[in-house]
């Protein structure tokens, strides 16, 4: 199993002073959790896209360049690419060009993203949500398949007969599919024989089995064998010395950003009962000490027949860059070789 983070690269606060971070010095934070996770061992560092004031990840694929220049062997991709509102062709230049820096480290998991700020910005209708992905994504696999393209559909301009440059150095360039909790985004993944990251942010995680079943289920009846149809997972979670610290960092920031977004969402304001019901052995939450966050990620994946990779989301919580580097640390040192050591994988 992959243990990775992900990072939507927010606007930082001095938690001394309560005072904002300049943008400037938030990025390099950034770069400098990413460099840390690839010398602890961590597997994988995803970037997500926002187009909203509170994130700096609006074009994820130049912080992944920055780091791939400052990293040896941690695989870089995006959590998720918006490929509704981009254009497959420069994204998957854009990819093929961060792989060529990387030396083959690159990945991109597409989605259609859970904001929609991307919508009006680009001039895109949002009652095309779905068609606009499926559209797109059905290019993007064409240009990863061919080098020279043909192809036409609704939303772009028909390519003829075009070359695509440049090509990575992976070949294929691994994509993966960002979903949520729609059936027929499962059902996709599968027929299309894509690897899965599975974003679960709250409820039970087992409750999403009969989803992965359904991915599952899309694949073998297209014909794609069953180490091609990889489960990853997205989480919140947050690792620290002991459960108890981890909660007290985690729970006043993570109250306070979920409840703004419930009120764009029409969610109910986070209280303490909820966060706590969210910490229980099926709750979706992964924070606690070491040996309680490595369990955890057993449990998991056991419950969703088991899963690849797990990346998590820390940087939601307005926690200081020191606290997130011990997490990463610790992510690193402790609970991934704990997690291998359990399910029997040998670090490579």
């Amino acid at each position: 199993m992959e243990i990775g983070v992900d990072s939507f690269a927010a606007a930082m606060s001095n938690n001394d002073s309560g005072t904002n971070l300049s943008s400037v010095k938030s990025i390099h934070y950034l770069l400098e959790r990413i460099e840390h996770a690839d010398q602890v061992g961590l597997d994988v560092f995803g970037i997500g896209e926002h187009h909203r004031k509170e994130f700096l990840d609006s074009a994820p694929t130049m912080i992944l360049a920055a780091a791939a220049a400052r990293t040896k062997r941690i695989r870089l991709t995006s959590a998720v690419t918006v490929l509704s509102a981009a254009d497959p062709v420069r994204v998957f230049q854009t990819f093929a060009t961060l792989d060529l820096i990387s030396q083959g480290r690159a990945e991109m998991v597409v989605g259609r993203g859970s904001f929609t700020e991307s919508f009006p910005l680009f001039g895109l209708n949002l009652q095309d949500y779905d068609e606009l992905f499926s559209e797109k994504l059905d290019l993007l696999l064409n240009i990863r398949e061919n080098e020279t393209v043909s192809w036409s559909g609704r939303f772009r301009p028909a390519l003829k007969n075009q070359a695509i440059y440049p090509r990575p150095l992976q070949n294929p360039i691994p994509i993966s599919i960002g979903v949520g909790g729609t059936p027929q985004s499962f059902v996709r993944a599968g027929t299309l024989g894509l690897p899965l990251m599975v974003a679960i942010i709250g409820g039970e995680t087992h409750r999403f089995r009969p989803l992965v079943d359904l991915y599952r289920e899309a694949g073998r009846r297209a014909g794609h064998p069953p180490e091609q149809l990889k489960v990853g997972l997205h989480s919140i979670g947050y690792v620290a010395k002991t459960t108890q610290q981890a909660i007290d960092d985690f729970y006043p920031g993570y109250a306070e950003n979920f409840t703004k977004i419930g009120k764009e969402r029409g969610w109910p304001p986070v209280t303490r009962a909820h966060f706590d019901a969210q910490m229980n052995k099926q709750g979706a939450l992964i924070i606690g000490g070491p040996e309680e966050v490595a369990e955890k990620i057993i449990r998991h994946s056991d419950a969703l027949g088991g899963i690849s990779r797990v990346s998590f989301q820390m940087d939601n919580a307005n926690l200081s860059h020191a606290k997130l580097m011990q997490a990463i640390e610790i992510l690193g040192t402790q609970v991934s070789p704990m997690v291998k050591e359990k399910l029997g994988v040998q670090k490579s």
